[in-house]
Order: C-alpha cells, then sequence, then structure tokens
C-alpha cells in the first residue's frame, strides 16, 4: 500500500518568467496560485496551477535550460487534457498562436503530442483514450 497521492509539483527553469507563465495560462489553461519576487538569496517564482492538486514550478534563472528529448524521443513529462477533442483544441490554438504542436498520435492507451514551450522545452500534452469495458 501506497501513501503517495501524486506528483505535488515540476519545477521549471526559465530565463523569461513572464513569457513561460503567459504561455501556460493563456494557452494551455493553468491558473496562476503565487508569484515571490526574487530576493538576494532565492530566485524569482510562478507556481501554477494544472488541474487537480498539481502544479508547475517556474523558477527565472540566468541559465536556460535544457531542450532535448528523452530516450523515447518524448519530452520525458507531460500534462493531461480530458479528451482527445479537448487535445485537437489545444493543439490548434498553440499553432494559431504560432507555437511548435506536433501531430496527434494514438498511443495504446492515450493520444499525445509533443509541442514546444517559449524557452523550447518540450512538453507532451496527453489524453486518456476510453478503457475497454471488461
Amino acid at each position: 500500500m501506497t501513501d503517495l497521492l501524486g506528483i505535488n509539483h515540476l519545477t521549471l527553469s526559465t530565463t523569461d518568467l513572464d513569457r513561460l507563465v503567459a504561455y501556460y495560462t493563456e494557452l494551455l489553461g493553468a491558473r496562476l496560485a503565487f508569484e515571490r519576487a526574487a530576493t538576494s538569496s532565492d530566485p524569482r517564482i510562478a507556481v501554477l496551477d494544472v488541474g487537480g492538486d498539481d502544479h508547475l514550478m517556474a523558477v527565472e534563472t540566468a541559465a536556460a535550460p535544457a531542450t532535448g528529448l528523452d530516450p523515447l524521443r518524448r519530452a520525458g513529462w507531460g500534462l493531461r487534457v480530458a479528451t482527445y477533442d479537448r487535445l485537437r483544441e489545444v493543439r490548434e490554438r498553440l499553432l494559431g498562436a504560432g507555437w511548435p504542436a506536433g501531430e496527434i498520435e494514438t498511443l495504446p492507451t492515450q493520444w499525445t503530442l509533443t509541442a514546444r514551450d517559449p524557452d523550447g522545452r518540450p512538453l507532451d500534452i496527453r489524453a486518456h483514450r476510453p478503457r475497454p469495458a471488461l
């Protein structure tokens, strides 16, 4: 039996916090939970609510983040939307705003697309496929 409830947060570094927050809130529907100004000892951060109890923590840094794919040629992390139709809508919204978004692929248990955020970091966006009745 596990005491784990899920992933609490994932931290993303960025050289432009305002641009990254706008991408995730305006195009993907995340909500800004809070923002903290930089201090003499800590960088500026923003925490984005991405649904449920899950969050992205964006940290403004001087160095650009890594932008490579994982060994499976995917982002290595992702966000989930409710349905295939919603995934199509998100893809069209990204493309309409001039951001890269790959084709939607069908996997055994979900549909997926890989996009790139403003820092060039890959991001998988997925919708679970309906499970067959047993």
